[in-house]
């Protein structure tokens, strides 16, 4: 038996897989389970199953985005499901790895990497969030949220559901009219945009990338509030002044481990002393790790998912309280299969823009993504500290109360 044969009969156990080698060989693996998907694939070449054998997650990416790994039935997500639910993160089994002398070399090249100074930070976020507007239209909801939407009922579309993280969010943030709000990595400028709105606050919105700053300067002026929604090219660790509130949702996924405890000092001096602040970023379930490998390369450079351990040592000492700490586990697993149906559905648009390979690349992306909340160790952490422990109601019923009234508002 080939190596990647053996390889596949032992991660493969529920759902089937049916493989056709270059050489015209067929195997099946795994045991039909009406709760796992069908899929069969072929390789094109005999480097095809080398690559995948030495370097699983990046091998099996480059391969399907080359066109080597070609998907006869089924679809890439299908693919992955059906590999990654067969290790799920709360049964013990270590999920699929690389050989070891290439994990021990990513783990030190991810840990370099992830020291992110200010110059590699604004490559870094270029990389990923300068790609073209277009792209992001078509996946994306109206708003362009490019985080975690807050599903109230699985059964809701992708638009109400970002709408309910905002309105989530600001239920925690306690704004009223004319607080100084930051928005650390405001993207496309949404958020700032509705907690204005919403709330009366004036806010300040700062990202690293050219591209959605234009965006988002363009639509603060089209809603004629450019005057209490400003957007600003600048670095985090540049800014100067205080604020009433800070929050920063799906950017401190970029700050990287070294950088943590400089992320909470700074917030710490740019906050009131009755300020609030609320952080929304990816984080593992478990302990600390590294990046894998296909994200790294092709999707966020610099990029890392922390442990909670690793954020509650970044502001242990710096006189923050932490008022509340919220973990949402199934939510990104649900965005993320909305984004990926909606790339599916945009194939030609996608293909069009840029070509075959990124499309499958994104693909990839989106369905790894998912399958890593629904089956592995990730989640979000929604952690909201203040520096005075009074500041935030004792109990969490202002979260439900604040929610429901900012719902009822209209528009």
């Amino acid at each position: 038996m080939a190596l990647i044969d053996r390889f596949l009969a032992s991660h493969v156990k529920r759902g089937l897989l049916h493989v056709t080698h270059a050489n015209g060989e067929k195997r099946t693996f795994g045991a039909a389970d009406p709760d796992m998907p069908e899929v069969a694939i072929r390789f094109a070449d005999r480097g095809v199953p080398l690559a995948i054998v030495r370097n699983p997650g990046l091998g099996a990416a480059e391969m399907f985005m080359d066109g080597r790994l070609i998907i006869e039935s089924g679809d890439i997500r299908g693919l992955i499901v059906l590999l990654k639910a067969n290790t799920l993160w709360e049964a013990g089994r270590k999920s699929i790895e690389p050989i070891l002398p290439l994990r021990l070399l990513g783990s030190v090249s991810h840990r370099v990497d992830r020291i992110n100074m200010a110059r590699r930070s604004k490559r870094n976020v270029a990389h990923h969030y300068d790609l073209s507007d277009r792209l992001y239209d078509l996946f994306l909801d109206a708003d362009r949220q490019y985080s975690c939407a807050y599903y109230t009922d699985p059964a809701n579309t992708l638009d109400q559901a970002q709408a309910d993280k905002k309105a989530h969010i600001a239920a925690k943030l306690l704004l009223k009219p004319g607080m100084r709000v930051l928005d650390i990595g405001c993207g496309w400028g949404g958020l700032a945009l509705y907690l204005h709105a919403k709330t009366g606050a004036d806010v300040l919105g700062i990202t690293l990338s050219e591209e959605q700053l234009k965006v988002a300067r363009r639509r603060a002026a089209d809603g004629g509030v450019a005057d209490k929604v400003r957007f600003e090219l600048i670095d985090y660790r540049e800014l100067t002044g205080q604020f009433d509130r800070i929050v920063s949702v799906g950017m401190f996924e970029h700050v990287g481990p070294p950088q943590y405890r400089t992320f909470f000092r700074k917030c710490r001096e740019l906050l009131a002393p009755d300020g609030v602040m609320l952080v929304h970023t990816i984080g593992r379930m478990g302990k600390p790790g590294v990046t894998d490998d296909f994200t790294a390369k092709y999707i966020f450079p610099g990029g890392y998912n922390p442990a909670l351990s690793e954020i509650v040592r970044a502001y242990e000492g710096l006189r923050l309280f932490p008022t509340d700490i919220e973990v949402l586990r199934l939510h990104y697993a649900w965005t993320l299969d909305a984004w990926y149906d909606r790339t599916v559905a945009a194939k030609d648009a996608i293909v069009a823009l840029y070509d075959e390979r990124f499309y499958r690349m994104w693909t990839f992306y989106l369905a790894g993504a998912g399958t890593a909340f629904r089956h592995g160790g990730l989640c979000n952490y929604q952690i909201q500290l203040a520096r005075s422990r009074v500041v935030v109601p004792i109990t969490r019923d202002y979260i439900v109360d604040a929610e429901r009234a900012l719902r009822a508002q209209s528009g």
